[in-house]
């Protein structure tokens, strides 16, 4: 914990909250509702964690209006709980950073422009021509490629390697190990087979108050840029494909996978686990929530939550449903032709049709 101490009330005034209970309660650090022990704050913003309320140890609670009756210890009533306590949590933030100034071992190009107060850990690399804003970290061993742009207070955490031309928004995070700017996958095979790389002369454009993810690449963009909007936040382990477009204020989970071309809404989620790719580009209309592991290969139109792949299940059970998805192909045109013949009023004695009636048209898209 950082030693910071804050009475209730001044946490409440942060949060626009009630206090309920001894305003001038002091408290030191942030706790689970479960876990949490004596001068910790914790929050109740699930209704399945209700049944941790009663015993919490925690000197205080941030919870909604109608989980006060039920707490057993002074609180802070909002209408957002978890926002609540997401705002408070950033007053205990500690985030060690390295040094004032540049580190002694950090090379710098001498055209490169930089901003007052900046950081550099041991063994950062500028390139030629970049520029830097103020208040910018760059952490140990980062390389920062020729002509990058980086605005203010950019953080960038240790081994980020962010290739030429990259710009990047005021406030943005990037984690250890994310890489931004490398080619996207482009290739095309000659007259003998043979694959010729197509150039990537695209760069990345990353908005403002972004955040990415440990070990999340961002492929440059083929001609256009690869662009990420405001306010994005990256999960680990995610590839955006080269001349992606994700926007503002979406919400990527962890090892999503994305084509090139692929355009993200603005206030989507998009769950662990999805894959996106079809026959083209492909389109995801704003306010789009994506259920986890989730392959879309079509554009989706309309905001709404979508959802597919196949739920865990007993081996055997698997094992059978398996078997008989082979064979919804089949089902579908039998039941095609039953519905044909009652429109019809045909007798289902009949018989079973011409050979042609048999394999029936292709099922639609």
């Amino acid at each position: 914990m950082t030693g910071r101490r804050y009475t209730l009330a001044f946490l409440a005034d942060r949060v626009a909250g009630r206090v309920v209970g001894d305003a001038t309660l002091e408290v030191s650090g942030l706790g689970a509702l479960a876990s949490a022990g004596p001068g910790t704050i914790t929050h109740l913003s699930s209704a399945g964690y209700r049944r941790f309320l009663a015993d919490t140890r925690a000197c205080a609670v941030i919870l909604a209006e109608e989980d006060l009756p039920g707490c057993p210890v002074p609180a802070i009533v909002v209408a957002k709980p978890y926002l609540a306590f997401a705002r408070i949590s950033q007053l205990f933030e500690d985030v060690p950073a390295p040094a004032p100034g540049i580190h002694a071992t950090a090379c710098v190009d001498p055209s490169a422009r930089i901003g007052s107060h900046v950081r550099m850990g041991p063994h950062v690399v500028i390139g030629e021509g970049a520029a830097l804003g103020s208040h910018v970290t760059i952490g140990a061993n980062s390389f920062i490629g020729a002509r990058c742009r980086l605005g203010d207070r950019v953080r960038l955490e240790p081994n980020v390697v962010v290739y030429h031309d990259v710009r990047i928004g005021a406030r943005t995070v990037i984690h250890s190990g994310a890489v931004i700017g490398a080619d996207g996958f482009g290739f095309t095979p000659d007259e003998r087979g043979v694959l010729e790389p197509i150039a990537q002369v695209g760069a990345v454009t990353i908005g403002d108050d972004v955040s990415i993810g440990a070990a999340t690449t961002i492929d440059r963009g083929a001609i256009d840029d690869t662009v990420i909007g405001n306010g994005v936040k990256i999960d680990n382990q995610v590839q955006i494909g080269h001349n992606c477009v994700v926007g503002d204020h979406t919400v990527i989970c962890g090892c999503v996978g994305m084509a090139g071309s692929t355009t993200i809404g603005r206030h989507c989620v998009l769950a662990g686990g999805v894959g996106i790719a079809g026959d083209g580009p492909v389109s995801i209309a704003d306010r789009v929530m994506v259920g986890a592991m989730t392959h879309v290969m079509r554009s989706i139109e309309r905001a709404g939550v979508y959802s597919g792949g196949v739920p865990a299940a007993p081996n055997r059970q698997w094992r059978r449903n398996a078997l008989r998805f082979a064979d919804l192909d089949a089902i579908s045109r039998r039941v095609s032709r039953i519905e044909r013949r009652l429109r019809d009023g045909a007798s289902l004695r009949s018989g079973e049709g011409s050979e042609a009636d048999e394999d029936g048209p292709e099922p639609s898209a």
